[in-house]
């Protein structure tokens, strides 16, 4: 048609009005059908697109703000851009029939140093901050003001507002409380941030290579000043930047990785105390160190042997303060180029921990007995009734003796401990496990067992705050204790437990427990896991120790490591069982 009708009419009127036809009687129509269609195909199918959303949704979390930072930081480069680029001409004209010279030069300015914010904070908005969301918000608002009042640069606006569109309704993601000054750019965050700089600043020279470069251009106001503006906009850029680089570098130094002293252990007993779940009475080990929050509410107790760093179960305190922790714990050990881990964490904060970018792994299974359900009736607890009747009628008999009544006891329950390791032909154990430490003893209330008054058994306690949980940590017997010794230890603590009102009792964990693993199918781990649960009882009692706990008829509850991806499982699992076994030594013997 544009062929034929050359002499009749214009080509670009003509292929203008082809264009415009096709898209009102073709595209338009398509589209509206397309959505009309897909409509009722969603009321039609209702479950299959409620599953769909489901799935969908399981994965918006993760993925919100990692594609909210992209489009953020690329909404920082389209306003840097346009700031390094002249103005249309003809729509600036009409702009400056309708506002101020001062009010059009306010905007270019504001404009640049906007997409300079953008640029900066979409690294917060890739840690989840919210201050990143609020200043995000703010900074494509006013970047969209001044796209319409520099030049009425409406493309650039609506691009803008799609970017603000889709960041609004994603406020939940952005839960974080955090210092935007304190969040670490990695190298690859400052490379990008640069180039985009330096090439929007070559741009800008390119744009206006015809003029002359002249001291005036800075001081120059005038309508068709682009140049002017681009240089004030390049300085101011360049000055935000720089502004906080220094900030960054002018904030407090972080904390250094020093052992626990003795004001800050006592901090942390006090903390301990509060605290439901009795697994924070490792910290009271004195292996550890101690990261705490900015209230001081909460705490992370961790270890560092090579490149991990390895924090003790789930961080310590409200629930509330627990996501700053483990982000704050993260940025720590970033900083000193470390691998983040967490080892034996429960499954409340798992989200937490694949937004921190780690991978989880099953460790095995914790076993905790409901007290309030427990009893020695029926024919199920026969066995038990039989160990504690045989037990007392040869004289045996249970005591708990209170933390300020230990220290008359720790030279017998010292001679016991020896002699058990001895016998075990083993060594003490640390990090996740209590060690025989007149210091950490003392602290605890001890159960023990006697027999014609002397201790053959014994067990510290530790009390979870409100009476949530209760749960032993070292337990050692003599070699004149009689069998069973240890059930009825455990028998006789429950039921003191249940009468005191407590609601559970740890058995501790079954490593290895509970992986379920086909031929062929699951993560590699999983497999390798669930062979040596199978096949390795020569050297750990995996199946034996599960079975044990499994008499009392636990509560089975799965227990993680969280660790970074790729290939450094070999090496954090070696890691943490040198922080175990204190050395490497203690890895390879026992």
């Amino acid at each position: 048609m544009v062929l034929f009708l050359a002499r009749e009419l214009p080509a670009s009127s003509l292929l203008a009005s082809l264009l415009a036809y096709r898209a009102i009687y073709y595209l338009l129509p398509l589209t509206l059908s397309g959505l009309l269609l897909g409509a009722y195909e969603v009321l039609e199918r209702k479950e299959g697109t409620r599953r769909i959303a489901q799935v969908f949704g399981q994965w918006v979390p993760e993925v919100a703000p990692r594609v909210l930072a992209v489009t953020t930081f690329l909404g920082g480069i389209v306003l840097l851009a346009s700031g390094a680029t002249p103005a249309v001409t003809g729509r600036l004209a009409w702009v400056r029939e309708l506002l101020p010279l001062p009010l059009i030069e306010i905007s270019h300015f504001l404009g640049s140093l906007a997409g300079t914010g953008l640029l900066l904070i979409a690294r917060g908005l890739q840690r989840r901050l919210d201050a990143a969301y609020h200043l995000t918000a703010i900074l494509l608002a006013s970047g969209m003001a001044a796209s319409l009042l520099k030049g009425f640069d409406y493309e650039e606006a609506i691009i803008l507002g799609i970017m603000l569109g889709m960041l609004l309704p994603c406020r939940r993601y952005f839960y974080r409380r955090s210092s935007l000054f304190a969040e670490p750019f990695t190298p690859g965050w400052v490379v990008a941030i640069l180039l985009v700089l330096l090439g929007t600043l070559w741009l800008g020279f390119f744009s206006y290579k015809h003029v002359e470069y002249a001291n005036d251009l800075w001081w120059r106001f005038a309508l068709h000043g682009g140049a002017s503006r681009f240089l004030r906009a390049a300085v101011g850029s360049f000055a935000l930047v720089l502004f906080m680089a220094a900030a960054r570098l002018l904030r407090p130094a972080w904390p250094k990785t020093v052992s626990a002293d003795a004001a800050e252990t006592d901090r942390v007993r006090a903390l301990v105390r509060t605290c439901p779940r009795t697994v924070g009475n490792l910290a009271l080990l004195g292996d550890k160190m101690f990261l705490f929050s900015e209230s001081g509410r909460g705490f992370v107790m961790y270890g560092v042997e090579g490149r991990s760093w390895v924090a003790m179960g789930d961080p310590v305190g409200p629930q509330e303060e627990v996501v700053e922790l483990a982000w704050k714990f993260r940025e720590l050990s970033d900083r000193h180029g470390g691998w983040t881990v967490f080892y034996e964490v429960g499954t409340e904060n798992l989200p937490v921990y694949l937004d921190l970018g780690l991978t989880l792994l099953k460790i095995g299974e914790e076993a905790r007995v409901r007290l309030e359900t427990f009893s020695l009736e029926g024919g199920a607890r026969k066995e038990f009734r039989h160990v504690r009747n045989r037990l007392e009628k040869e004289g045996s008999s249970f005591e708990i003796i209170p933390a300020e009544g230990t220290e008359a006891v720790l030279r017998e329950l010292k001679q016991i401990s020896d002699a058990w390791l001895e016998e075990k032909n083993t060594r003490e154990k640390g990090f996740s496990l209590g060690s025989f430490d007149p210091a950490y003893i003392s602290q605890f209330p001890v159960a023990v067992v006697r027999r014609e008054g002397r201790i053959q058994a014994f067990a510290n306690l530790w009390q979870g705050a409100e009476r949530e949980e209760l749960s032993m940590d070292l337990m050692r017997y003599s070699s004149e204790a009689p069998d069973s010794v240890m059930d009825y230890l455990f028998v006789k603590l429950m039921l003191w437990g249940k009468e005191q009102g407590f609601r559970w009792f740890s058995l501790g964990m079954a490593p290895l427990a509970g992986l379920e693993s086909r031929p062929g199918f699951g993560p590699l781990w999983i497999r390798i896991g669930a062979f040596l649960y199978r096949h390795g009882e020569h050297f750990y009692n995996f199946q034996g120790l599960r079975h044990y706990k499994d008499k009392f008829d636990p509560e089975w509850q799965p227990r993680y490591l969280a660790i970074p991806g790729g290939l450094k499982l070999p090496q954090v699992f070696t890691h943490v069982a040198t922080l175990i076994s204190g050395g490497m030594k203690g890895v390879i013997g026992k």
